[in-house]
């Protein structure tokens, strides 16, 4: 889903995607540490049922090494913003100069 709108430097389309489960739990994970409430925020972002995320949040519970960035806002404002950064690729040149 994108939408679209006409800016002085001409068209701008934004796409939003849904979250994925890991991108949920990952979240879920920022804003509490009892695995119970974790599975229940990841299950209402993506909708599903809490026994099928709940599963999920235990397979990943002991995953710990991997740093997640979650910004939450106060207010009692529900923004919830997970970056995931990827690494550069540089290709390798195939001559053999």
């Amino acid at each position: 889903m994108s939408v679209s709108w006409n800016t002085k430097y001409g068209p701008r389309r934004v796409r939003e995607d849904p979250p994925t489960l890991q991108e949920a739990i990952a979240a879920a994970k920022g804003l509490t540490d009892s695995l119970q409430q974790q599975a229940e925020i990841a299950a209402s972002l993506m909708g599903l049922p809490v026994e099928q995320v709940k599963t999920e949040v235990l397979k990943t519970a002991h995953d710990r090494a991997r740093p997640t960035r979650t910004i939450a806002s106060d207010r009692g404002m529900r923004t919830v913003v997970v970056e995931h950064r990827t690494t550069r690729r540089v290709p390798r040149s195939s001559s053999g100069t």
